[in-house]
């Protein structure tokens, strides 16, 4: 090695050894020591009452009907539900966050206390992990050693809290189906913590370099979208920890060697993002182009970062869905107003990256963090969601730390002294409270369907979902007139709506407006052509009108498409059974139950066929379990 290269590394070693211990641990008071431990505890205790009205919440017909309430293959951890979880369902490859639902079910049931309770203490977890992260990078960032006070302890708790109790958290922690938000983050941020502590150790921390890969993998196991770890962690290893750029430069031996470090992170990265496409590509979630074209996915790209950074501000107007609405006019005004936030924002982060160097390092890590989800990959009907915002929202909280940190200092050097850091912490406290009752507010929108969809179209009404999803609700309660109003509402906004025709179509049918039905199942197939519900729909529909055949046929696609539909193989026996098939009505009977155990439909219907059969034993066990099934 040459001797500028020696004088390199010896650079490197001192820029990430500023602090022995790395903590500020090191000449503290008692009292000091004491406040640094009583931080964390306080981060997580105001999380959890942050976020207490989440154990009174129900399931929501937001993807928690398909994922947990119809679907029984995540009910246990026995080797057929640890088969299941290990493959791509409703576009995601998530198997730890099954596991961790199937856990649930095997304590809870399908009581949704636990399920909450689960998501809550994982939130709080990721508060207090969090807070050790920002303690440690506002150490490294500190120019003296002696500055590490309990201003530090405190600066870290307000930046965690700022995180932890947004208001923009409540989707993720209050939503079930968003347990992969929550336990994703947890593994993040300790495969961040573990990668700091690596560093901070040198060529001693090898083992804590190998638990932070090993942990990431947690991480890609609970959710994609923690792919951008490996970049996040070379934006901290040019600020605070000072291993590339600057006088270390970014070409030199010892900045490779930060570049091969990235290498296992990278190629894990790489798989998991292979294997997130193909899960989205097998649902036809993400939109082609010729649905959304290039200037269209740039434009609501900018538009997401804008739009996340308003609501971390002025985090009122939440919804559970911010529609996109095409064609997406790359010219309209919202979206030329995101340009000029975009690049004002990128010009102030590069004229400050010398004075402020936490600032670009935020932006970028806000950038690459949302990346996945901003629209280039455009999936789902939203323009943006708040759950988004989990881990894109940390840089953010970090710099609030290190702004609360900065001016504390300068009123301690400052002539007011004592008042003006007193009136500081006023203003922080007055933060903290502020987003949590606005977060505990939030809260309280997710506690069933009803309130969450009245909340949705009240904030927006002219989101198609919301006035779709309103209906479902009204449907639910047997309100099918009220539903129907809904249902057309949403297809005045968006004829296109798939959903909407289907649901329209089987308030008709209830009505005996076949024919009428019938053509609205031939439209959302047209327009979602692997549609099962239709198909399973439209099957009904015939078999009303006395066309078995045709009624076995929809049944056919209806279970080509969604293989795992007790509904439609009840009712293709139920054809079959009629038609004097007893035997193959019997083995479509079966496997609905096979499917769903507690069908009491099912059940009954085998029952009935065994009975013909002149089996009466067994037919009447099969209705005692339709009869307990029903309560």
């Amino acid at each position: 090695m040459s001797r500028k290269n020696k004088s390199r590394k010896l650079e490197v070693e001192a820029a990430v050894k500023a602090s022995p211990r790395g903590d500020g641990s090191m000449g503290l008071t008692s009292a000091q020591r004491w406040v640094r431990w009583l931080a964390p505890l306080l981060v997580a205790l105001f999380t959890l009452a942050a976020f207490l009205p989440a154990l009174q919440n129900q399931f929501v017909n937001w993807d928690d009907k398909d994922n947990f309430l119809d679907n029984p293959h995540y009910r246990g951890l026995g080797w057929t539900h640890l088969r299941w979880m290990w493959t791509t369902h409703l576009g995601h490859y998530i198997p730890l966050t099954w596991m961790t639902l199937g856990l649930d079910y095997l304590l809870w049931g399908m009581n949704p206390v636990g399920y909450h309770l689960t998501n809550l203490l994982l939130h709080a977890a990721n508060a207090v992990v969090f807070f050790f992260v920002v303690r440690r990078i506002l150490t490294l960032a500190l120019p003296s050693p002696s500055e590490r006070g309990h201003a530090l302890a405190v600066s870290a708790g307000f930046a965690a809290l700022v995180f932890a109790i947004h208001p923009l958290r409540v989707e993720s922690v209050a939503w079930v189906t968003e347990r992969r938000d929550v336990l994703s983050g947890l593994f993040y941020l300790v495969a961040i913590l573990l990668y700091l502590r690596a560093c901070e150790r040198g060529a001693r921390g090898r083992g804590w370099y190998w638990l932070s890969v090993a942990v990431f993998v947690g991480a890609l196991l609970s959710k994609s979208m923690v792919v951008n770890l490996p970049v996040v962690l070379v934006i901290l290893d040019v600020y605070p920890l000072r291993r590339l750029g600057g006088s270390i430069g970014w070409r030199s031996e010892p900045a490779r060697r930060v570049y091969v470090e990235k290498i296992p992170f990278v190629l894990l990265a790489a798989a998991a993002s292979a294997i997130a496409v193909m899960a989205q590509s097998s649902v036809h979630a993400v939109a082609s182009l010729a649905q959304l074209s290039v200037p269209g996915r740039v434009a609501i790209s900018t538009y997401g970062l804008s739009f996340y950074l308003w609501k971390m501000v002025v985090p009122v107007n939440l919804s559970p869905v911010y529609e996109l609405r095409p064609p997406v006019n790359p010219w309209a005004t919202p979206f030329l107003l995101s340009y000029g936030v975009v690049l004002a924002l990128t010009a102030i982060a590069l004229a400050l990256r010398r004075r402020v160097p936490g600032l670009p390092a935020a932006w970028v890590a806000y950038i690459v963090v949302l990346l996945p989800v901003l629209g280039i990959f455009q999936s789902g009907p939203q323009i943006a969601a708040d759950r988004y915002t989990y881990l894109a929202g940390l840089g953010w909280a970090i710099l609030a730390g290190a702004g609360l940190l900065s001016c504390w200092r300068s009123s301690r050097r400052s002539k007011t002294g004592t008042p003006a850091t007193w009136l500081l912490a006023g203003i922080a406290f007055c933060v903290v409270v502020g987003l949590g009752v606005l977060t505990w507010n939030q809260v309280h929108v997710w506690h069933d369907s009803e309130k969450l969809w009245s909340h949705a179209v009240a904030i927006d009404p002219g989101s198609a979902v919301g006035q779709y999803s309103r209906g479902l609700v009204l449907a639910q309660q047997g309100k099918l007139t009220e539903a129907m109003e809904y249902y057309q509402t949403a297809l005045r906004i968006n004829p296109d709506y798939a959903d909407a025709h289907n649901n329209v179509g089987a308030v008709l049918a209830d009505q005996g407006r076949l024919a009428e039905a019938i053509e609205h199942y031939r439209e959302a197939l047209r327009l979602k052509p692997d549609y099962a519900d239709a198909h399973y729909n439209w099957g009904n529909a015939l078999a009303q009108q006395g066309k078995p055949a045709e009624a076995i046929e929809h049944y056919r696609q209806a279970l080509r498409i969604k293989p795992d539909d007790a509904l439609s193989h009840t009712n293709w026996g139920v054809e079959l059974a009629q038609q004097g098939k007893l035997a193959e009505a019997i083995d479509h009977f079966r496997e609905a139950l096979r499917i769903k155990p507690d069908d009491a439909l099912a059940h009954r219907n085998l029952g009935l066929a065994l009975t013909q059969q002149g089996k009466p034993a067994e037919a009447f066990e099969h209705f005692q379990q339709a009869g307990r099934a029903k309560k």
